[in-house]
């Protein structure tokens, strides 16, 4: 089985990857983890990559696609995958297409987790850590005992940039004018499955299991 992940920050994508990859025992294929793998092992891709997020640009897609052409050739992936964070454009989704029939393969769902722009900007702008020893906290969902303050050495808690309600709301105009074009894409070929990503994380899965049970 061939799926692909698609959410806005904070629908809880990366809580699903993890359930999905241990349910259905697949690889989970981030183009996070390839970066960091390439980077790590200091191979011909990684110095690309390197360098140019050094310099703060975007990964070029022919780099990325090649890094996912090397990953999906690993003997792991033989048997399916969990596609996170990847592809994120309409040229990106068509080389993937080409790539899975050059080898016979066919990508079997799209899992779209919707969530309305208001609960991205809660539960992103809720978001506090310790500059201090990093542990992260929320301030509805997981608060520190004292508030503002971490529990381990009492530093009072931050708020990254990115986290601040008007960057969300920013990042979340952004991913809906990169990805909209491509949920019609994987929508006109039947393959797009939108869940509701306000339910609880086990509730999304029971809904995606019930999805994938159907269309076994």
């Amino acid at each position: 089985m061939i799926l692909i992940l698609l959410g806005p920050p904070g629908a809880g994508k990366g809580t699903q990857a993890k359930l999905l990859v241990n349910e259905l025992r697949l690889p989970h294929v981030s183009t996070g983890d390839m970066f960091r793998d390439h980077t790590g092992r200091g191979t011909e891709l990684g110095q690309k990559v390197k360098a140019i997020m050094t310099t703060g640009n975007l990964v070029p897609d022919e780099i990325t696609n090649e890094m996912v052409r090397e990953r999906l050739a690993r003997p792991d992936t033989a048997r399916g995958f969990v596609l996170d964070g990847y592809p994120r454009t309409v040229p990106q989704a068509e080389y993937l297409e080409r790539l899975l029939a050059e080898t016979g393969r066919k990508l079997d769902h799209v899992l779209s987790y919707e969530v309305s722009v208001d609960a991205i900007v809660q539960r992103i702008s809720g978001r506090r850590s310790c500059p201090t020893c990093g542990t992260a906290y929320h301030v509805t969902q997981n608060p520190p005992r004292r508030e503002g303050e971490c529990d381990k050495d009492a530093t009072p808690l931050v708020i990254r940039e990115d986290d601040r309600p008007e960057n969300v709301r920013r990042r979340m105009q952004e991913y809906a004018e990169k990805t909209d074009p491509l949920r019609r894409f994987y929508a006109s070929r039947g393959v797009l499955a939108p869940l509701d990503g306000m339910r609880s994380p086990d509730d999304v899965l029971r809904a995606t299991r019930a999805l994938l049970d159907a269309g076994s």
